[in-house]
């Protein structure tokens, strides 16, 4: 006996993958006859369970229903944005602002300056949350799923309606086409049902259900039927053996909910970059408060000494530009047919070294299409033509004689005489359009009659592309369907050849047999099936010559080559009916079959292929190119698998191809299969990851989980594409899932990182370059941003230590951070790329960090260096001007007291001595009141300011590149042109407008002390353009390693 419903799986507890899962708890129940599946399950096939012994069991083991997981609350996510990163060091700064106006209501600033910190915590924290706000809604994409009744038998009544949550274990169901499986169901009577399994399996046409099981994997077996899956036609009974959690798709929704999805690159690279200038600002902070404290200032000014330092390390106003610059490039994205669901996988998607990609609909068109044809003709060259649209192709045919073909109402015209002696292989079709071949032969002919009557499937709308219109019929027949269409007309032979029967395709016969009535009053017996049960069936040709064992011989080598290369092969036949046997009216039996099946005439063969999207070999390439290894991962035969790979480039068709049976270690190319991941070791597994080309077929849910787990373990950064519920925990383990957006599921889609709009693996190249692009960007955005912070630490560090007057206070550090500097960091990320980023191979995650030591070097040493002796240059330029000496200011050491009232009590008997009427003027030395010395120091201060303001412009201007000079690259990004006009229009609003400059604490300033920033603007791009111009020429130098970020 095996419970059911809500228990969940036996695997250890925590444990998320779902290969575990799936092991602690398999299916086996597919191997039970009738007899003990009602032993087992203790049900009736007949009566069904009894309504008490259902309730019983239902309180037992719970409704069949998927079991939501836990959900975090909002205010601990809320929680988690106001708390985290720099937010905690800004709390602390805020916090010992308002205890000093606590206990100093005299200090106003402070209070100022811990309201500003506290609004930008929480406003920053505010739009992380927000950022992120999206809810995790995989389950939600399961409950779509699932369906919401069932037809049962219950206390010996058939066809009980009832909610699909209240089947148990060992209920008799009863499923017929267009309804949804209610539970894991074991098929014990079937009358023709198909289930669409390609949520579950990846298996693109609809499949079919029997009695009896039919091998040993229970996603292959043909007896079970699966939660949640549609039935597309027929009518079965079953037994359910699983329900809720147990089934194969909850035990698929468990994962994919529970799995934890690994931390993204940006997430790293942001962490550790918060714990550096943590660091370096707690570090700071504290030493100089001890110092402070130590020369034997008051502590409340060593506090507001720390605070200011932490202030000037920390940059506010990074987070939001990271977000709004990864927000930018999603746009961009979205342009591209790429919709990012999290931002901050868009660098991760940049640094991917291996793509998983999934085969139908992401490289293939999901459109099976005829692509071979196999018939007897005369004299053949079997040359293939270029056709005008790229991968079309026909043969071209070089022969003489009458020939015959299908007219517009399907009636044969005329007959040639023929060499039937061999088949000839014609690629009739490959692409996107049909191409009418130049071939009228009367087995082309015959061919194309046949794939157009004896087929079921109709346009459900005849405009747009023939090869894009819907249809109502399975894939096989919707292919034959656009074939004929494109080369006679379909409608006008249907309605000249009324179908009178019809033997209905089975899994047993393995053939579909229609009867037409022909316009000469005569019938037509036309079949189409498995070439093995068709050719065993004929005895001629369409000419009347006998089919003997060589020709039979030849079309099976040739379907052979074309099954071998994954295609599957359709023959055809037909029997035109005496009408002396068969007369008008003639009343014929498809159950008793009272025509002949047997002693017919062999048409030919089509071969039928969903075939690759004509971007993606390029696409593949340019991957490769890239460093990234493409990896086809998919559900369907090896034999498909591999052809498919093959023709997109993800397989050479030089390279030597080994499998795990004959492992050859010269081999670059690996096939492996599902079963045999199961089985692997990591000897085994070392040996596959290790190879150039790799294609892993029939593969199930856990498997695709375990093939991406096993990249991740060996150091690669992996998407994951997928459409059905069976990738879903894939695409949440992946470092970026991506999803298909046209033919994706719901769960798939709410699994995803990233949604493919036209599900065209073509796009992911492009969010690759995306991806790359804005990890360079970003980069530019940081060392611009930080280059700042030494013109607004130094101040603090020379006011503590050289006793000088503060040269930029708190908030004019604040109005740097949020105000001048953020459109500008945020414009980087419309920068163009330097390089062709495709090129080059994917960044080294231990290496190539988005900040390293390189960079802080050039930010804080190098550059920053240069904004500060600016900054301080027209600070003493302008204190010079207004009669305060230099060589005064740092001999007399007043400048912690500076900005005190007279009054107080450390300025009684001090004299801030100053030069009256101008140092140049020899003017007479005075004693400075408060109210100048206070002006003085204001205007000072906005020099100081306006003068990192002038070099953080030319700042921005020389990290457009990081390699390349200036004059090689571009002035296209008009926003952050637009951001240097805004850097410098709000420096002038901050220093004249009337009120904001109060606010601010800035002095309107006579132009002239504009002056002393530009010629370090000069120097800093002659610099910056000498450093790149070394890094190049000598990329082994000293300089390169020193100063290459």
């Amino acid at each position: 006996m095996v419970s059911c419903g809500k228990k969940k799986p036996t695997a250890e507890d925590g444990e998320k993958d779902l290969t575990k899962k799936t092991a602690a708890n398999p299916i086996f129940e597919h191997a039970w006859p009738t007899p003990q599946a009602e032993k087992e399950l203790s049900t009736s096939v007949t009566t069904g369970l009894t309504t008490a012994e259902a309730e019983q069991r239902l309180a037992r083991d719970g409704p069949n229903a998927l079991t939501p997981p836990p959900t975090t609350p909002w205010w601990v996510n809320l929680g988690k944005h106001l708390l985290g990163g720099f937010a905690l060091l800004l709390w602390a700064g805020g916090i010992l602002c308002f205890i000093v106006y606590a206990i100093d209501q005299t200090r106003l600033p402070e209070f100022y300056l811990g309201v500003v910190l506290v609004v930008v915590v929480v406003v920053t924290g505010l739009f992380g949350y927000w950022q992120d706000s999206k809810a995790d809604a995989v389950l939600a994409g399961f409950l779509k799923l699932t369906p919401q009744q069932a037809i049962v038998v219950r206390d010996g009544n058939e066809g009980v309606e009832m909610d699909a949550t209240k089947l148990v274990k060992g209920d008799v169901v009863i499923m017929s086409g267009g309804q949804k499986v209610p539970a894991d169901v074991l098929v014990i009577e079937c009358q023709g049902l198909k289930v669409d399994n390609s949520s579950l399996t990846g298996e693109s046409l609809p499949q079919k259900r029997g009695v009896g099981q039919s091998d040993e994997l229970p996603h292959e077996t043909h007896n079970i039927a699966f939660f949640g899956t549609q039935c597309t036609e027929g009518l079965a009974k079953g037994i359910v053996i699983r329900c809720g959690d147990d089934t194969f798709m909850g035990q698929i929704a468990t994962a994919a909910v529970e799995g934890e999805k690994p931390q993204t690159q940006m997430q790293i690279e942001l962490n550790r970059f918060i714990l550096i200038i943590t660091a370096i600002a707690v570090v700071l902070g504290l030493v100089f408060f001890g110092i402070a404290f130590a020369l034997g200032y008051d502590w409340v000014v060593a506090v507001i000494f720390m605070i200011g330092i932490i202030v000037a390390n920390v940059p506010e106003g990074l987070l939001v530009t990271v977000t709004v610059a990864l927000t930018i490039t999603a746009k961009n994205m979205a342009a591209k047919n790429v919709l990012v669901k999290n931002v901050e996988t868009i660098e991760t998607l940049g640094a991917v070294t291996v793509i998983c990609s999934d085969k139908t609909g992401t490289l293939t068109q999901n459109r099976m299409t005829v692509r071979h044809a196999i018939y007897s003709q005369e004299t053949f060259t079997a040359k293939i033509s270029k056709m005008d649209h790229p991968g079309d192709a026909t043969p071209e045919r070089r022969d003489s004689g009458n020939h015959l073909s299908a007219g517009e109402d399907g009636v044969i015209k005329k007959m040639s005489s023929l060499d039937l002696s061999r088949p000839a292989l014609h690629a009739v079709h490959y692409g996107t359009k049909f191409r009418s071949p130049t071939d009228t032969s009367l087995e082309f002919g015959l061919l194309l009659r046949c794939a157009g009557l004896c087929n079921h499937a109709k346009f459900t709308d005849k405009k747009g592309p023939l090869l894009q219109r819907p249809t109502n019929g399975d894939a096989s027949e919707s292919a034959l369907l656009k074939f004929a269409t494109s080369h006679m007309g379909v409608d006008s032979a249907r309605k000249g050849n009324p179908e009178i029967a019809c033997v209905p395709f089975n899994s047993t016969q393995k053939f579909m047999a229609t009867i037409h009535e022909q316009a000469t009053g005569r019938y037509l017996l036309l079949m189409k099936g498995a070439p093995e049960k068709i050719i065993g069936r004929c005895s001629r040709l369409v000419n009347g010559t006998p089919f003997d064992e060589d020709q039979k011989r030849e079309f099976a080598n040739a379907q052979m080559e074309l099954a071998a290369n994954g295609e599957r092969v359709l023959a055809f036949a037909q029997l035109e009916l005496s009408s002396k046997d068969f007369p008008k009216g003639f009343k014929f039996d498809v159950e008793e079959k009272n025509f002949p099946l047997e002693g017919l005439q062999f048409i030919g063969m089509l071969s039928l292929e969903d075939p690759p999207r004509e971007e993606v070999p390029k696409a593949v390439q340019e991957c490769q190119n890239a460093g990234i290894k493409v990896v086809m991962v998919t559900g369907d035969h090896p034999l498909t698998a591999k052809s498919i790979a093959q023709q997109v480039g993800i397989i050479d068709f030089e390279a030597v191809v080994t499998n795990l049976a004959e492992p050859n270690p010269d081999a670059t190319a690996v096939v492996v299969t599902g079963p045999e991941v199961d089985e692997l070791t990591d000897e085994q597994w070392d040996f596959i990851l290790s190879r150039k080309q790799i294609v892993f077929a029939r593969t199930l849910p856990q498997q695709k989980q375990r093939i991406v787990a096993e990249f991740q373990n060996r150091d690669h950064v992996v998407a994951v594409t997928g459409d059905g519920v069976n990738d879903s925990p894939a695409l949440k383990k992946a470092d970026v899932g991506i999803a298909m957006g046209v033919t994706g599921s719901e769960v798939a889609k709410d699994a995803a990182d990233m949604i493919l709009m036209d599900d065209n693996f073509a796009s992911i190249v492009k969010g690759v370059e995306e991806g790359r692009l804005i990890f360079d960007n970003l980069k530019k955005s940081i060392v611009y941003t930080l280059e700042s912070n030494i013109p607004e630490i130094i101040p603090f560090l020379a006011n503590i230590m050289l006793r000088i007057p503060l040269a930029l206070t708190t908030i004019m550090i604040l109005a740097i951070d949020l105000g001048t500097d953020m459109l500008p960091a945020i414009a980087f990320a419309y920068e163009t790329a330097e390089l062709n980023i495709m090129k080059r191979k994917p960044r080294d995650r231990t290496r190539d960090r988005l900040v390293t030591l390189q960079l802080i070097g050039v930010s804080y040493l190098q550059i920053g260096m240069i904004q500060a002796f600016a900054a301080y240059t027209a600070f003493f330029w302008v204190l010079n001007d207004f009669g305060f000496q230099t060589s005064n200011l740092m001999t007399q050491q007043q400048g912690v007291t500076w900005d005190n009232p007279d009054s107080d009590p450390e300025n009684l008997n001090t004299c801030y001595r100053f030069i009256e009427g101008g140092v140049a003027d020899g003017g007479i030395e005075r004693c400075a009141g408060f109210e100048y010395r206070n002006l003085a120091l204001r205007t000072a201060q906005s020099a100081h300011f306006v003068a990192t303001i002038v070099c953080q412009v030319a700042g921005g201007i020389i990290h457009k590149t990081r390699f390349l000079s200036q004059l090689q690259h571009n002035w296209k990004n008009a926003p952050l042109n637009v951001g240097f006009a805004e850097e410098l229009l709000l420096c002038c609003a901050l220093l004249y407008i009337p009120g904001m400059n109060d606010v601010f604490g800035f002095e309107p300033m006579l132009l002239e002390y504009w002056w002393p920033g530009w010629p370090f603007f000069v120097l800093t791009v002659v610099y910056d353009e000498w450093r790149k111009w070394w890094c190049r020429k000598f990329p082994k130098s000293l300089v390169y390693r020193l100063g290459f970020f």
